[in-house]
């Protein structure tokens, strides 16, 4: 007995037709290219970071190290004091992440789930902060945060995330499709907002808030402008700073221990996103669900 498939966009008979087959073959050579335009670099630095100095430069070049320096991961880890970075950078992530539960979780499930007057143009008010460029409020943010004393600290990075536009209008979508009938049933046996909120809205909204973790992590991880202007104190850096600067930026440091450390700190968000990508995907589909 032949095993039942779904049909898919194309079928047998469409690739009967030359004009399907070149379209499709064409379809697939690019996302191929793109495939391959993606990994090359982090390929180029994971083979870099074990080969020897001098073979980096070699020409013509090689993919592959005729002689692989495993030493030189150990060199890269104890050239700068990753563990540190690291701690610094988890500390920003997690600070962010209760800020962002706190200030932009309550504001979405307030503008969502309760009769707030005036919530729609609060809310178009919010939308409208989308607009403006990133970097034209820079030296804003850094004038107040320098007003309250907050420069040099991770409160510089923390209160800021309660306030993100994007990740209000990421949970007020989710909020609103949580059927009202179970707010109101709470509220009728006596239950407070807040009980509301931690009770109902947070457990039905856990993909959601997954799904923000994983993109508060990337930008935590990646970010090191705005750690190089508010952070002055070389304990506090996190890891993309503390990279740049004693790295990329470094005139004594051979290359292949640049590439291993690169490749150090490359691969942990790599990981990330193929372990929770199924989590992150399928968060990105139920936001934008109406209920």
């Amino acid at each position: 007995m032949k095993a039942a498939f779904e049909r898919g966009i194309l079928s047998a008979y469409d690739f009967r037709k030359k004009s399907v087959v070149f379209a499709y073959g064409a379809s697939v050579l690019l996302v191929a290219l793109m495939v391959l335009s993606m990994l090359y670099p982090f390929a180029v630095t994971m083979m870099n970071a074990f080969k020897p100095n001098e073979q980096i430069f070699e020409f013509p070049p090689r993919f592959f190290p005729k002689e692989w320096k495993w030493a030189n991961l150990k060199t890269g880890w104890n050239y700068i004091n990753l563990v540190l970075y690291l701690k610094n950078t988890i500390m920003l992530f997690i600070g962010n992440m209760i800020c962002i539960f706190l200030a932009t979780g309550l504001a979405a499930y307030a503008l969502s789930c309760m009769r707030l007057p005036y919530r729609r143009a609060i809310y178009a008010f919010f939308m409208a902060t989308l607009f403006i460029p990133p970097s034209t409020y820079i030296i804003p943010n850094f004038v107040n945060l320098k007003d309250l004393g907050l420069v040099n600290t991770f409160w510089a990075f923390w209160l800021p995330a309660g306030a993100s536009a994007f990740y209000l209008l990421v949970l007020k979508s989710f909020f609103d499709g949580i059927h009202p009938e179970l707010l109101e049933a709470a509220r009728i046996d006596g239950a407070s907002e807040w009980l509301c909120f931690r009770k109902i809205a947070v457990p039905l909204s856990l993909p959601i808030f997954s799904t923000i973790a994983i993109f508060v992590f990337a930008a935590v991880w990646n970010d090191w402008f705005w750690p190089s202007l508010v952070l002055h104190d070389p304990n506090k850096m996190p890891l993309a700073t503390a990279v740049y600067k004693y790295v990329i930026n470094a005139r004594r440091l051979d290359w292949n221990i640049r590439f291993a450390i690169l490749f150090m700190v490359m691969t942990p968000p790599v990981l990330v996103f193929l372990l929770f990508q199924k989590y992150m995907l399928r968060g990105i589909s139920l936001a934008g669900i109406k209920g």
